[in-house]
């Protein structure tokens, strides 16, 4: 008798995927819901989640309709977490702006650019040799999942006023992501680097909500 099985793949190396999208998605409907705070918490948590999944999949001696699905996966993911999330966090806000709305939707669109252009290179990369990528072209989308919580914090607390640095922010990122430049891919102590720094940037996120209590 034949096995039924749903479509797609679903061993441990897609499994941070998943979870990140999931987390993302939520964090888009407490945006809506004005629920800021937690949102932004749940952006880092994807980041995370983005961070570790390529090391974790590559553990597993993969097919190759297993990589490609590996590929497409996690930039439908990133274009959820690191571009509609963010997008729609700025639009919500900043309060609900057409200025705001016009900036949030270029940035998905750059987004959505880059990350498609990526899958193009990395499966054409990966049909040449099986070495590790070693560069990002362009500016990755997950840096947003860094920045947004910074800017989160000083705008909260007051360092900051206005919400055209939100607007900015998206702008950066945006031209970030299109721009023909490349920036080395952490290694190891780069890796430890970033959790530290966002160990920190949990941390003052989270003393910001008990002080918000």
């Amino acid at each position: 008798m034949k096995t039924i099985k749903p479509l797609g793949y679903y061993d441990y190396t897609v499994v941070l995927t998943y979870i990140g999208m999931i987390c993302s998605f939520i964090a888009i409907m407490l945006s809506i819901n004005e629920n800021y705070l937690d949102a932004v918490i749940l952006l880092m948590i994807a980041g995370v989640c983005d961070m570790f999944d390529g090391t974790i999949a590559n553990t597993k001696d993969r097919t190759p309709s297993e990589k490609r699905f590996g590929i497409q996966i996690d930039s439908l993911s990133d274009l959820i977490s690191f571009g509609v999330m963010p997008a729609i966090f700025v639009y919500m806000i900043t309060g609900k702006s057409i200025t705001g709305g016009m900036i949030s939707a270029l940035f998905v669109l750059a987004a959505l650019i880059r990350l498609a252009y990526f899958n193009v290179n990395e499966e054409e990369r990966q049909q040449q040799t099986n070495e590790k990528r070693t560069v990002y072209q362009g500016l990755p989308v997950t840096t947003i999942a860094v920045l947004l919580p910074i800017v989160f914090w000083v705008q909260t607390t007051g360092k900051i006023h206005g919400m055209l640095s939100y607007m900015l922010l998206l702008i950066f990122c945006g031209v970030g992501f299109l721009s023909p430049f490349e920036i080395k891919k952490p290694n190891v102590v780069g890796k430890i680097c970033l959790i530290i720094v966002g160990i920190i940037e949990f941390l003052c996120v989270l003393f910001l909500g008990w002080d918000l209590v």
